[in-house]
């Protein structure tokens, strides 16, 4: 199972490194003043009032990442690199948020993976520490795994993104759709969105801190074993002797 959560992680991170497009024009105003000549003009450029609340939040450009929230305290909006600073549109800044709401889910299973394929005998008599499990997978297996990925990335991809039209003067290419809100794929088995916009922003805030810690957990433990290709349970014992003034090699 862990090695099966490792190939998922390591194939969706792929989405964050999508190319990143000039600033565009926000129009504020459409008329035959505002728009150039021959200029098209598509849904996500309009006024952010134009567009209806999703799940509660309505876009506002005079806010840090156009009011989405995230952001806590102590750090409150944390964004030193400047990926949603001010004249970003909005359609990057939801690409953004979509990449990270989906690396944090994922990471997140990643994390719980590792420790529990370390402790617990999977099928195909896969053993080890996680970082050398998916080797491990037969061929049949690891093409299903594939097939699957593929089949929920190109779901997702039908939910939220409008279809690309390879025209001149077309900017659909990484569009996001207008009624679509960053990482709500409509998948909640157990019903636990909220109907409540505090609430669905406060349980969002909770995902978002959750899914980023785990981030940095995985990407820890990842490197951890490509150092010393020992599993992290086994690596925690390793050091608790160490620290013990206790022989680690020694029963």
């Amino acid at each position: 199972m862990t090695k099966l959560i490792f190939l998922f992680c390591a194939v969706t991170m792929s989405n964050a490194f999508v190319p990143v497009f000039p600033v565009q024009r926000v129009i504020t105003k459409v008329n035959g003043n505002t728009l150039e000549p021959g200029e098209k003009v598509e849904s996500n450029l309009l006024e952010e009032s134009t567009i209806a609340p999703i799940n509660g939040w309505i876009p506002d450009s005079s806010k840090k990442c156009f009011g989405l929230p995230g952001a806590v305290a102590p750090t409150g909006y944390f964004d030193p690199i400047g990926f949603c600073q001010s004249g970003i549109s909005l359609n990057d800044v939801k690409r953004y948020r979509e990449a990270e709401v989906q690396h944090g889910r994922v990471a997140m299973i990643a994390t719980v993976g590792y420790l529990a394929g370390e402790a617990i005998q999977g099928p195909f008599s896969i053993a080890g520490d996680a970082n050398d499990q998916l080797q491990q997978v037969p061929l049949p297996a690891f093409v299903l795994l594939v097939i699957g990925i593929a089949a929920a990335e190109l779901k997702r991809a039908n939910i939220g993104w409008v279809e690309p039209k390879y025209e001149k003067g077309a900017r659909t290419l990484f569009t996001l759709r207008d009624s679509y809100y960053p990482g709500d794929i409509g998948f909640d088995p157990l019903n636990l969105k909220p109907t409540n916009k505090e609430k669905f922003a406060d349980m969002q805030t909770r995902e978002l801190q959750n899914g980023r810690l785990a981030m940095i957990a995985w990407a820890g433990m990842c490197s951890q074993e490509l150092v010393n290709h020992k599993g992290i349970l086994e690596t925690i014992i390793y050091y608790q002797k160490v620290y013990s003034g206790i022989n680690p090699y020694t029963n």
